[in-house]
Order: structure tokens, then C-alpha cells, then sequence
């Protein structure tokens, strides 16, 4: 009997299989990783047109309804994560398709976020290079945190995170969001903004946790970035549809800001060419937001345990 294949897609560092116990589908389901990222879609189809099941990382490979079109024997998608959305939920339920998702850790992107912000008030790159290279010794100086003013987008379970560490480093934390109330700021002992041209017209540092959604696209635009400080660095560790891609490049390039660190763009991987990888006051990372040992060890354990789940007639986690 021929069994069920299972392609996971995108495993950038090689690790899917590694980073969980697959044992539990030995003899069940032909499990297969794919390292390198099918951007083409044809691509794409001849290495998975086969397969039953699809494990999709975050939203590396959009999942649409022209997609699901051309690969007529899929049944189970598994995302990491409770939301993807690039996944095309009600096309795959149309077809038939069962979409489940797993756990995912706010940690490790609230420690990503910290890495960027300190890495740009201490100016890591710069520093770094130019001690690697032999440059000069000590060419810039810090931006201190404690007294300063965090401006937080975004007060969920990951600002809500970010508020903390911000108040242990004395900082005062300011917070912003369409939907966010006084009382629920107060629980996190921030302050809260009329509006988020106060945010960042207040902040020396301004970091995002919003979902993306149509309310929330493009909610940076150019009049939000120069209404902050020339001295203020913008952080973006959710979505890039948060911020207009072409206005934070004037920002960046004209300096109405003092500078961006960022984990998340309009087309990952990030192109060859993009300015962002080189302009001097971006500090800029491929996405690891996420990307732990113990979140992976979630996401694919749980992916596991969707798949079984689903072989069993009683899919758990699903998406709707």
C-alpha cells in the first residue's frame, strides 16, 4: 500500500526532521523536508504535486487558492503557528482541505526585538565591523535607555513583554493601539497615548507588535515617521505591512529618523539588491524573530501530533 507523503517546506536550516520525534509516522507517512525556498510557482508544484500533506513554516511560502488548484491530492496543511495568513483558509476548507496550526513561544520574539533595539542604541554593527576590519577603535557613542522614552505599537502578548523588560531598564514605556484602553495599560504599568502620533512623536524608540490585518496595513506611513524624532529608531519585528516600505526608505535615506532595526520584509527572502541590506543605519535580520530550538521543537512536535491527529479522523489544532 502507498503511503500518504508529507513535504515540509522551507526548512532553511535543515532541521525539521531533527528538531521533533517523526518516529510516531514511521511506516505511516513518507516524510520529506525541502530546504531551498520555491519562489517560482511551477517550481513549487513538481516538488509537492504528490503530496498529501503540506508543513508550511510562518508564511515563507503563500498558500492561495490558485496554489491549491494544482495540487488536487492534498488534504492537511500544518502551519506553525495559530495564524498564517497566507494561507488561504476557507479556499482549502472549500476543497477539502483541513488547515492546523500549532503552539508558538512570545519569548523568542520579544528577545529578538531586544536585540535589535540594543543593537542599534550601541551602535553593535558598526562597532563590531569595524573591529573585525581593523577600523578605528570607539567611533560612535550610545544612546542610553534608562530615562528614555519606549513607544510600544501594540500591547499584546508580545509588547506586553517588551513593556516589561523596557520598565527593568528604567525606561518609560508609552503604548499605542486602536483598540488599547487605559486600564489595560495601567495592568502593564505603562502610560497610554491619545493616538499614535503622540507615540511617536514622544518616543526615542518605537517598536511594533500589531497583527496585519486590512485595519492595520500601512498604519507607519510618511506622515507617522516624520512626526518622530530625527534621534528616534523605529524597530519592526511583526509584520513589514505594518510600516509603507517606500516611505521608511526616505526615512532611513533622508534622515527623519535616526535609524531601523528590522526582522520582517515585503518579499523574504529579502532580495539580493534591496537597499535595506546596506544602508548604514539599518540593522536588518532574515526573520528569526521566531526561529528558536525550543519554538521549533513546538512547532514541529505539534506538527507531528496534527498529522497523527488527522490520520485518525479527529484533527486537532485547526485553523478557521
Amino acid at each position: 500500500m502507498k503511503l500518504p507523503r508529507c513535504a515540509v517546506l522551507d526548512d532553511y536550516q535543515g532541521v525539521a526532521l531533527s528538531s521533533a520525534d517523526w518516529g510516531p509516522l514511521a511506516g505511516r507517512v513518507e516524510v520529506r523536508a525541502l530546504r531551498e525556498h520555491l519562489a517560482d510557482r511551477d517550481a513549487l508544484v513538481a516538488a509537492v504535486e504528490d503530496c498529501e500533506i503540506l508543513v508550511v513554516m510562518r508564511e515563507r511560502t503563500p498558500v492561495d487558492a490558485a496554489l491549491l488548484d494544482r495540487l488536487p491530492r492534498l488534504r492537511l496543511i500544518v502551519t506553525s503557528g495559530l495564524r498564517n495568513a497566507s494561507i488561504d483558509v476557507a479556499a482549502a476548507r472549500a476543497r477539502g482541505i483541513t488547515v492546523c496550526g500549532t503552539a508558538s513561544s512570545a519569548e523568542p520574539p520579544t528577545e529578538l526585538t531586544w536585540a535589535l533595539l540594543l543593537g542599534l542604541a550601541r551602535h553593535v554593527r558598526t562597532e563590531a565591523q569595524a573591529l573585525r576590519e581593523g577600523g578605528p577603535w570607539q567611533s560612535t557613542v550610545g544612546a542610553d535607555l534608562a530615562g528614555r522614552t519606549l513607544g510600544l505599537v501594540g500591547l499584546g502578548k508580545i509588547g506586553g513583554r517588551v513593556a516589561r523588560i523596557g520598565l527593568a531598564f528604567g525606561m518609560d514605556v508609552l503604548a499605542w493601539s486602536p483598540n488599547l484602553t487605559e486600564e489595560r495599560a495601567a495592568e502593564h504599568g505603562v502610560r497610554l497615548a491619545k493616538d499614535r502620533r503622540e507615540l511617536l512623536g514622544s518616543s526615542d524608540f518605537v517598536s511594533l507588535h500589531l497583527v496585519l490585518s486590512d485595519r492595520t496595513r500601512g498604519l507607519i506611513g510618511e506622515q507617522e515617521l516624520r512626526a518622530m524624532r530625527p534621534s528616534a529608531y523605529l524597530v519592526n519585528t511583526s509584520r513589514a505591512g505594518l510600516v509603507d516600505g517606500g516611505a521608511l526608505l526616505r526615512a532611513l535615506r533622508e534622515g527623519w529618523i535616526a535609524g531601523a532595526g528590522l526582522d520582517v520584509f515585503a518579499t523574504e527572502p529579502l532580495p539580493a539588491d534591496d537597499p535595506l541590506r546596506t544602508l548604514p543605519n539599518v540593522l536588518a535580520l532574515p526573520h528569526l524573530g521566531y526561529v528558536t530550538e525550543s519554538n521549533y521543537a513546538r512547532y514541529f512536535g505539534q506538527a507531528v501530533e496534527d498529522i497523527e491527529a488527522f490520520l485518525a479522523g479527529a484533527p486537532v489544532r485547526e485553523l478557521g
